[in-house]
């Protein structure tokens, strides 16, 4: 019978590797059934752990690790770069882990403790809505980079995390779209059940459209569908196709919660035959390079990409060595006015 590997296994069952590794080495937090089914999965195959290679891996205790979830959004390539290379400088070496959606990150970085046993974590992305308790079962330091200043972030001191207020971001955009005279504003927002960053730049529209004393329009709201990844060119292109092709909803322009979002949304309304901004505005957040390049170019919130990925890898650094406190840093994003957005007053 023909080898296979833990993926192989992972996808025969339709779970997470972490959620196989978990199984086999009998781990507590996993159902029953899952692990008597992915038992059953192993046994039928003749599956056998690498042990030798686990153990190698098991000696390399001097690295960083960066758990990344959303790995498809562009505005993450550039933190990544510099956490690479600031890692590197520290001596330390550089643990990338890509996180599936539909896998917990706690779960994914406790294999990885014991697995490669990391000095420390970044948490890249994603949602977060873990409980003390499951974060305490981390026995390294962590950052939350990214990932949104909800409520129990901000109020916990036994980690760090750093962002920019995006509900305040997403309310300066707003806002801005107000003032142009705007006040059928359709958001590309992300999944109704998100408790994160799309979350709190969902809330910043909204408490922007009712300062502007304009009554929310449910049928303006859009989310992306459950276990797609939602920071896509590919989500607002099939949005926005959707959108004009039912021809439901009236509206004078678009805020897209990411700019990879806004520029498939773009695409969609120019193939449609229409024009932007003479037709709809579009307005984008995070600040990608290529909202300065696309024609038009994109307006969009701009955040520091390079200050908080810096900022990222020194607090985990002065907690890993330095043995410091936790620290919360929150970056100022800048409104970058482009083309694609006009007044209709």
């Amino acid at each position: 019978m023909e080898s296979i590997n833990i993926k192989d296994v992972a996808r025969i069952c339709g779970v997470g590797v972490s959620t196989v590794s978990r199984a086999i080495n009998n781990h507590p937090d996993i159902n029953p059934e899952t692990k008597d089914m992915i038992m059953q999965v192993v046994k039928e195959h003749n599956y056998i752990p690498n042990n030798s290679a686990r153990n190698l891996k098991r000696t390399d205790s001097k690295a960083i690790a960066v758990l990344i979830k959303g790995i498809s959004n562009p505005f993450f390539s550039k933190m990544i770069r510099i956490f690479e290379k600031e890692i590197h400088k520290k001596k330390y070496s550089f643990i990338m882990q890509h996180v599936d959606a539909g896998e917990d990150e706690v779960d994914v970085a406790l294999e990885l403790i014991k697995e490669k046993k990391p000095r420390g974590i970044v948490f890249l992305g994603g949602f977060f809505s873990h409980s003390k308790e499951k974060l305490e079962q981390l026995a390294v330091p962590f950052v939350l980079s990214t990932i949104g200043m909800t409520d129990s972030l901000e109020e916990s001191p036994f980690y760090s995390w750093v962002s920019v207020d995006d509900f305040a971001e997403s309310y300066k955009m707003t806002d801005y779209l107000c003032k142009l005279g705007h006040k059928r504003i359709l958001i590309l927002a992300a999944t109704k059940d998100d408790e994160s960053i799309g979350r709190l730049r969902l809330e910043g529209y909204r408490k922007a459209l009712k300062d502007n004393g304009i009554e929310l329009d449910e049928a303006l709201c859009v989310f992306s569908g459950v276990g797609r990844d939602c920071y896509t060119m590919d989500y607002g292109f099939m949005a926005m196709s959707r959108i004009l092709e039912e021809k439901k909803t009236d509206f004078t322009a678009v805020y897209a919660i990411s700019d990879s979002i806004a520029i498939g949304a773009c695409k969609a309304i120019t193939e449609y035959g229409m024009k932007i901004p003479e037709d709809y505005s579009v307005a984008g957040f995070d600040g990608l390079d290529i909202a300065h390049y696309y024609n038009p170019t994109l307006t969009t919130i701009r955040q520091p990409v390079e200050e908080m990925a810096e900022a990222t890898i020194k607090i985990l650094f002065d907690v890993v060595s330095n043995h410091a406190d936790h620290q919360k840093r929150v970056f100022k994003a800048e409104l970058m006015e482009g083309e694609s957005t006009r007044n209709v007053k």
